[in-house]
């Protein structure tokens, strides 16, 4: 089994993301499935092009795309996608859409099809804030998390796929005062147990 795991890299002005910093010191292996890990840009359009390029490269069985939810207090795992880029800042190229489609062609929206309440289960017994999201936005996260639905659906892949929102770590809090943060410990395992209850659902 393999499962593809992306994370963006920093953006709106932090030096870190703390999706990407989680993702990248997983596991190479968890509960004997081959981890892949994948940082991508934070530019629309532009990432989803290095996700369609590592989806035909990897031939995955499962994608989770994390993110950076800065103000959130628990992992939250997104339940749906929608049609709609509506950027409230640019873009790492400088690109801030209004009311555009991620595609013309697509529907309103996308469900998850991953095991999206069983995985915070899994995360919540383990000590760790967790919950099921119902908005992953309409910036990057959102744009990544339907382009991958969207190409599951069009190009027949037959993969589980959906979106992990994470929270600041505490040193982008520092100058946020009251802001939530969790330890990228904690974002790790919460991440890994995660993955465990995917890998229990496909075997």
């Amino acid at each position: 089994m393999k499962i593809l795991v992306t994370a963006f890299d920093p953006f709106g002005g932090e030096t870190v993301n703390p999706a990407y910093e989680a993702v990248k010191m997983l596991e190479d292996k968890i509960k004997g499935a081959d981890i892949v890990k994948l940082e991508i840009p934070t530019v629309f359009g532009k990432s989803i092009e290095k996700l369609e390029e590592a989806l035909e490269k990897e031939r995955p069985d499962a994608v989770i795309c994390v993110g950076q939810a800065g103000g959130r207090s628990e992992i939250t795992v997104e339940r749906i996608a929608i049609n709609i880029v509506d950027a409230r800042i640019k873009d790492n190229e400088g690109n801030m859409p209004e009311d555009e489609a991620v595609y013309q062609d697509g529907p309103a929206a996308y469900f998850s099809n991953l095991p999206i309440k069983q995985m915070v289960k899994s995360i919540r017994e383990n000590g760790i804030p967790a919950s099921v999201s119902n908005t992953a936005g309409t910036f990057v996260c959102n744009h990544i998390m339907y382009s991958l639905l969207f190409l599951n659906e069009r190009k027949n892949l037959n993969i589980k796929g959906g979106f992990i929102h994470v929270p600041y770590i505490p040193k982008q809090t520092v100058d946020k005062r009251n802001t939530p943060s969790m330890s990228i410990e904690d974002i790790i395992k919460g991440i890994t147990y995660a993955i465990e209850a995917l890998i229990r659902s496909l075997e």
